[in-house]
């Protein structure tokens, strides 16, 4: 009897702290759903970090202010129109650029800076300070009008490489066999698996795109150091630029300070007294204390971001692009009669082919009944270009990756990974010759092999028929461009893959007027809500991922690749590169 009563009290006891908890929880993300109103005060600098990572659209944690963190992380444009509301806000006196890395993709950085360029002809300034700069952090702070290094830090001016990592040595001493099919001689997503280098096709397209991409980078810093890019191309190619004395002297910088001194800078700018604190906003703090103005009038435009890879079906993972999900949300802005216009916001690098092909007839049912205008981000490449190539004009950034028009498809055979490994062996019956195509316990037969590869072929002749009739090319100048050859936006321009450079911004505007607006309200997709069981995943998420780099290291690239690799076992995939790694 004795032990039930402690039985039931203990019991009783989880359920009330269970309780407690749940309500506890709830209580604290309702009050952070709807944050105390923030104020910006009167000779406010608004203060942003070049080692923010933007996504396309804001994130909202609940339990941010509780762990340290920020409660809503703007998105890039969010972010583009704060800058914006600053130029005209009293209360913003100028920028603070605190130059502390970056993560961010090479198209984000340049929509950023075309904001602080903006920003800066309004009258109001923006100081740049770093101690340490990386070639990336430097290009976001070179809009600035004054660049800060600190005296004893360091500024890498070195030039761009661009370094893949090979698996089929790990492969062949696992004996794992790839079965690979692809179209398209510049194809590389698939050359980690069968080759131990890169291929001459695939070194020619890297080598040019990855010059358009540094070519932007030393136009834009000489214009806003008033250097020409013959001159700041010798600076890397002759390894110039080693202590902070050097970037002063070659006037990559306009000054050598302690931060001290750089908020000293900053109190006579603002004509405030050495003793008096400098009100600093962050961004975060600022979209709290802001109401951005989404427009006027009935009329809509509907801004719909697609960011991440490309799956079927639903998901509510972040940075992914889910077939169902999009259809609802595209489906919506169509059958809106108050919306007359789409901008379909891209920034990504693939993925399914069978999903970039149902989210592409959705957009051309839209491009019916309204003008659909794409926008591309740091990517828009193989899907993420399949799922655009239908617009009635494509806005990208210079230095945007797009194209990649071509498909593959991998089996993997790990059947003498598995007999001489583990001492596993595979045995079975089936009802017809195919039935179990796409085991991975035996190698598969020539007749399966040209099942796959005419499927594949078959995706790739679909795919360049889309952008044929999207981009009304020639069928020959189409398979020219094609063959899974990767772009930058000059390039695109140039081959009529792009219509135009420019950001979201020049999209909204050409959306605008090919809808004949003269006054509209934006409405964004999908709708950002925060969710209970969306937070405490991404937090699993977060401890899970932090956990597994701090054990694995510099190795973690190679864990996370080969989970990439075995994700692609058995579909037909409209997809980059693993990822670009550039230093």
């Amino acid at each position: 009897m004795r032990f039930f009563k402690v039985f039931l009290a203990s019991l009783l006891a989880f359920f009330v702290f269970t309780a407690i908890g749940i309500i506890t929880l709830m209580v604290m993300i309702g009050k952070a759903i709807t944050p105390e109103k923030v104020t910006v005060a009167p000779n406010s600098v608004l203060v942003l970090e070049t080692s923010q990572g933007y996504e396309e659209q804001q994130q909202i944690n609940p339990l941010g202010q509780y762990l340290g963190e920020d409660g809503t992380v703007p998105g890039l444009f969010q972010t583009v129109r704060l800058i914006e509301n600053a130029t005209d806000d009293d209360n913003i006196k100028g920028i603070y650029l605190k130059v502390n890395g970056n993560g961010n993709g090479f198209a984000t950085n340049e929509e950023l800076r075309q904001a602080l360029t903006r920003f800066k002809k309004s009258g109001k300034f923006v100081y740049a300070y770093g101690e340490v700069m990386g070639q990336q952090d430097y290009y976001l702070a070179s809009a600035a009008d004054k660049v800060y290094l600190n005296p004893k830090g360091g500024i890498d001016f070195n030039g761009f490489s661009s370094q893949i990592m090979f698996l089929k040595g790990t492969l062949d001493r696992l004996e794992i066999k790839p079965e690979i099919f692809y179209c398209g001689k510049f194809k590389s997503a698939t050359e980690p698996l069968r080759e131990t280098q890169m291929t001459e096709a695939n070194r020619a397209q890297t080598t040019q795109f990855l010059g358009e991409l540094y070519g932007t980078f030393l136009t834009d810093i000489g214009a806003n150091r008033k250097l020409d890019t013959a001159t700041l191309h010798g600076y890397a190619n002759q390894a110039l630029i080693q202590e902070p004395d050097d970037a002063l002297k070659y006037k990559l910088v306009d000054g050598l300070k302690y931060d001290d001194e750089v908020q000293a800078e900053l109190r006579s700018k603002l004509n405030i007294n050495a003793d008096t604190k400098i009100s600093y906003v962050s961004l975060s703090k600022y979209n709290d204390a802001t109401t951005l103005d989404d427009g006027s009038g009935d009329s809509r435009i509907a801004l719909i971001y697609a960011e991440g890879d490309i799956v079927s079906g639903d998901s509510e993972r972040d940075r992914t692009i889910a077939s169902d999900n999009y259809i609802r949300d595209i489906r919506k802005a169509r059958e809106d009669k108050k919306v007359k216009a789409v901008v379909f916001r891209v920034n990504s690098g693939g993925g399914s082919a069978l999903a970039s092909e149902i989210i592409w007839r959705e957009l051309s049912l839209t491009k019916k009944v309204k003008p659909v205008i794409v926008s591309m981000g740091d990517y828009a490449a193989s899907g993420g270009y399949y799922i655009s190539c239908m617009a009635d004009s494509i806005f990208a950034q210079p230095n945007t990756l797009t194209g990649s028009i071509g498909v593959f498809g991998v089996m993997f055979n790990l059947q003498d990974f598995f007999n001489h490994k583990l001492g596993v062996t595979f045995d079975g019956v089936k009802t017809a010759e195919y039935a179990d195509l796409g085991t991975m316990g035996r190698p598969m037969t020539d007749a399966e092999k040209r099942l796959i590869q005419n499927g594949v072929d078959s995706t790739y002749a679909t795919f360049k028929s889309r952008v044929v009739a999207g981009r009304k090319l020639a069928p020959a100048i189409v398979d020219s461009i094609a063959q899974g050859h990767v772009w930058s936006g000059v390039q695109a321009v140039k081959l009529g893959l792009v219509d135009r450079l420019g950001g979201i911004n020049d999209a909204l505007s050409s959306a605008a007027k090919v809808a004949k607006l003269s006054s509209y309200q934006l409405v964004e997709y999908p709708e950002v809500k925060p969710s209970i069981s969306k937070v405490l995943r991404s937090m699993g998420n977060k401890v899970s991922t932090s956990m597994v780099k701090k054990e694995l290291g510099e190795s973690y690239d190679i864990y996370q690749q080969i989970k990439d690799v075995k994700a692609l076992h058995g579909q037909v995939q409209a997809k980059m590169p693993f990822e670009y790694k550039f230093y």
